[in-house]
């Protein structure tokens, strides 16, 4: 038997208190937690990357370079941005945050970034 969406949302909306609204939440957050850890095992350092649209502060969006090393939780990578990204987050008027001299060819991010699913 397959359940739709709208069966789990309607699920949800009639539970009849906080203590099994908070069962939901934590299942989900669980199940977050699985499909974060199975999105990031493709990503490796050293590997290409493009920052997609879910990743903030979103001046970041869209940048490409290669993923540095992960934090000690698994959970962050740093990013290496290429040269035109680089050159690209440098002018960005909204960038008011990452300082990056007019000779620095290559920007590397600190381990902010979560790499599931903000990688591709």
């Amino acid at each position: 038997m397959t359940v739709t969406m709208d069966e789990v949302l309607d699920f949800i909306g009639n539970l009849p208190d906080a203590i099994q609204v908070a069962k939901v939440q934590e299942a989900s957050a669980q199940q977050l937690r699985a499909i974060d850890k199975e999105a990031f095992t493709g990503i490796v350092a050293g590997r290409r990357a493009r920052i997609n649209d879910s990743l903030r502060p979103a001046l970041l969006r869209g940048l490409t370079g290669t993923v540095q090393e992960r934090n000690r939780t698994g959970s962050r990578a740093g990013f290496l941005l290429d040269e035109e990204s680089t050159r690209i987050l440098r002018r960005d008027p909204r960038n008011t945050k990452y300082r990056i001299p007019e000779d620095t060819k290559r920007f590397r991010t600190r381990a902010a970034a979560s790499p599931s699913p903000a990688w591709r």
